[in-house]
């Protein structure tokens, strides 16, 4: 148990420090080239994983995983995480952090209107903390960053759609969450490559400029991935992109999933923190009491979570404990009528 609270420890560093890496390196590179970079690096890190996985199960992947992989890189790579990275360039990292972290509000509400899942009370009450939240935060009635908050929230909803894709896929194909993840990051990143390709296009390049999009317009690949920034990729990329799903997923085969979901939980108040010491960035009291309040709404969430769990494995042991019951009465039944018979 000490191992897996090891693994949230350094996975939860991992998540909290993302936006201030990403904004870091935001002057050095194209958002999207950034995006492409550390998902295909984060994908190699996360490959010898999925294969061990892959290979304890006996599986071999087949066209239609691929096809799924295609649909949940393009939710998650190519349209939230651009999104996400657009954000960072143009709002402050922590900002980003707190609306970012309220993804699995939407994942709740994704859960329920596509997968048809029943919303238990604690996630009802946690959606309606988090949103309130989220309106304290954003405040609409005194807007300073607009377009900042709109692609956050955007990548938010986004994030929250493939996590319900991802989930419903990997139950259908009978693969685990970070076998789906290594090969979404593969399957994105050859995406955004090829967009970045289409992009260097003259005709496709001066359009985009033409319409205000100067950033999706010829996209860099390798400019400025050279020795001067090696150790701010390897942190992108291995650490925060590969390293915090990694240990993400260790952590949830040593315990249960809503403890290990403490990650994205602590993220709202950490980041922040991290943002103000590093960033030197500003956190205005509307956004402390933002933060406060997705925090109770997450806690809402982890606690129903844990009754849910135990009160699962009680009904699991109670029809365990009944069917032994039953066995047992029919045994002795059978043994009586042997003896009867003899």
């Amino acid at each position: 148990m000490k191992k897996a609270y090891l693994y949230i420890a350094i996975s939860t560093l991992m998540f909290s420090s993302m936006e201030i890496a990403l904004k870091m390196a935001g002057s050095a590179f194209n958002p999207i080239q950034l995006n492409l970079i550390r998902f295909m690096i984060g994908a190699i890190v996360l490959l010898p994983f999925a294969v061990r996985a892959l290979k304890q199960t006996g599986r071999k992947l087949v066209a239609a995983d691929w096809r799924l992989f295609m649909i949940t890189g393009l939710a998650c790579v190519i349209v939230s995480m651009s999104l996400y990275q657009l954000a960072i360039t143009v709002d402050q990292a922590s900002t980003v952090a707190v609306l970012f972290s309220s993804n699995p509000v939407f994942a709740l509400i994704f859960s329920y209107l596509i997968l048809h899942e029943r919303l238990g009370r604690s996630n009802l009450i946690s959606v309606v903390i988090s949103v309130i939240g989220l309106l304290i935060i954003v405040n609409p009635t005194h807007l300073t960053n607009g377009l900042g908050l709109v692609l956050a929230i955007g990548s938010a909803i986004t994030f929250g759609l493939y996590s319900i894709i991802s989930r419903y896929g990997s139950v259908k194909r009978g693969l685990n969450g970070l076998t789906m993840t290594c090969f979404t990051f593969f399957a994105g990143a050859f995406e955004l490559l090829i967009l970045a390709w289409i992009s260097k296009i003259p005709a496709v390049a001066g359009g985009l400029r033409a319409i205000g999009l100067r950033q999706f317009a010829a996209i860099p690949i390798l400019v400025n991935v050279n020795l001067n920034y090696f150790w701010l990729l390897f942190f992108i990329g291995v650490c925060v992109t590969g390293g915090g799903f990694g240990f993400y997923f260790l952590a949830m085969e040593k315990t249960d999933v809503s403890t290990a979901s403490l990650v994205f939980f602590i993220k709202p108040g950490l980041a922040p923190i991290l943002a103000a010491l590093i960033l030197h960035e500003r956190i205005v009291p509307a956004t402390i009491v933002g933060i406060v309040v997705i925090l109770i709404g997450s806690v809402v969430t982890f606690v129903g979570n844990r009754f849910k769990e135990r009160d699962s494995t009680m009904g699991k042991e109670a029809q365990a404990a009944k069917a032994e019951a039953v066995r047992q009465n029919v045994a002795t039944h059978s043994n009586a009528i042997s003896e009867q018979e003899n």
